[in-house]
């Protein structure tokens, strides 16, 4: 046995046990409810630097070094050792791992940045909030309903700690989005009622990959998993998010990453939160078991909340996209989002918005802008890091949304119409639901 594959064995072995040691500590801190983390977090000032944990260093994780740059980049992270090595020359002074679980522990951190597969969200962000650590995450914050619920709660118990967060939905710190809010709220075109949300990415249906690949040296697959089940590695899972992202063991498909972005907007212009209910449609479950569907179409019901009237979001993806409104060709919009209002329709993307019908909205002259132009997405994060300030997309606002998508992957895979009952975290009519409310793990990893 030579030594490269014993130290895999080892690793292999390590992964494992050292997941176990997470629901007692893993070197943690003891973490009482009420009590916040033990773990102090530094207070720094402006012209003073975070020091960063990156969690994926490469692809989306590349991007987000990139933008946290300005700040001193102190850990690296990453299960591929070849863009460990690259993120390396970048940032030479700081010290890399290939598990995150060591990484957290380094002493002087004072947030971590997240960019793993989907499997792994709420594992990184809830253990490191638990450090008082703070946190960015790429969307989707978890990869279930019930990781979700957690990385929110826990966000929520320690924030009076000073720990902030932040879910990349970078389109969120856009101007459109804003004017967009704005318009909603200041009621032109009337109390919403329905809103209609669509993207033309279409998922692969399917099965799980055939046969077992050779391991490239660089690849630590097992890491990788994290809580996942196990899979033989291959190459189909990788890289990107249109690759691994499509199986549901380790993403939620169209719906889980552009839902993310795109159902942000009228989550955020309709004050929406807990659904009533949820029902999805789409290219029969059975014909997909491992994979995310070829089309999907998701409906939630929701409460009059505040000043805004009960409104039905309904969700497409692949070949689906709801009916044009006279003036507007959707067939031309690959993404969007639709208001339909009593007195008028909005149609917007991440860069425009058109007021319909346009004859009635001729000469309209919009609401003077009261959500303050962003200092950048990232930039947020790392201004309310420094200064307590919070952010437009702490886990409290991106928990709620990404628990409320994913619950249409359930409703989908049960083939039910789901009656959500919130306290409990379960669909009250369909307990053959919770199977895929809370998703079981690998064997040794409790969150």
């Amino acid at each position: 046995m030579d030594s490269r594959t014993t130290r895999r064995e080892f690793l292999r072995s390590a992964a494992v046990a050292g997941a176990g040691a997470l629901a007692v500590g893993c070197g943690m801190p003891t973490y009482k409810k009420g009590t916040g983390p033990l773990i102090q977090v530094r207070r720094l000032k402006p012209d003073q630097k975070l020091n960063i944990g990156i969690v994926g260093v490469n692809h989306r994780g590349g991007s987000n070094m990139r933008s946290v740059s300005s700040q001193n980049i102190a850990a690296l992270c990453d299960i591929d050792e070849k863009y460990l090595a690259a993120a390396k020359k970048k940032h030479p002074n700081a010290k890399t791992y290939i598990d995150w679980r060591e990484m957290i522990e380094q002493p002087g951190l004072d947030a971590v940045v997240c960019s793993t597969a989907d499997q792994v969200h709420a594992f990184v962000c809830v253990h490191a909030m638990r450090r008082g650590l703070h946190v960015y995450c790429e969307k989707p914050l978890a990869h279930s309903v019930s990781e979700a619920r957690l990385v929110r709660d826990t966000y929520n118990s320690v924030k009076g700690h000073g720990v902030r967060t932040q879910m990349g939905t970078q389109i969120h710190a856009g101007n459109n989005y804003r004017r967009v809010v704005e318009l909603v709220q200041s009621g032109a075109i009337g109390p919403v009622r329905e809103a209609h949300v669509w993207c033309g990415r279409r998922g692969p249906g399917g099965v799980l990959p055939e046969g077992e690949d050779p391991l490239p040296e660089n690849l630590h697959w097992d890491l990788w998993l994290g809580p996942a089940p196990y899979r033989p590695y291959n190459r189909k899972y990788m890289p990107g998010n249109m690759t691994w992202n499509r199986y549901w063991d380790f993403g939620n498909g169209t719906l889980g990453d552009m839902g993310s972005h795109l159902i942000d907007l009228p989550f955020w212009a309709l004050k929406l939160r807990q659904p009533l209910t949820c029902e999805a449609k789409g290219e029969p479950a059975k014909a997909s078991p491992y994979t995310n569907p070829k089309w999907l179409m998701a409906t939630w019901e929701h409460p009059a909340r505040g000043d805004m009237p009960p409104v039905k979001l309904t969700w497409y993806d692949g070949i689906k996209q709801p009916p044009s409104p006279e003036g507007v060709d959707l067939k031309k919009w690959h993404i969007g989002c639709m208001f339909v209002g009593d007195k008028g329709t909005l149609v917007a993307d991440y860069g425009k918005h058109v007021l319909l019908p346009k004859a009635k909205f001729s000469g309209f002259k919009p609401p003077k802008p009261w959500i303050a132009k962003s200092r950048g997405h990232h930039n947020e994060w790392i201004h309310a890091c420094k200064t307590g300030d919070d952010t437009l997309c702490n886990f409290d606002y991106s928990g709620m949304l990404i628990e409320h998508n994913l619950l249409g992957n359930v409703a989908y895979r049960v083939g039910k119409k789901l009656v959500w009952d919130p306290k409990h975290l379960r669909a009250s009519n369909c307990p053959e639901a919770d199977k895929f409310i809370r998703r079981a793990y690998r064997k040794g990893w409790t969150l």
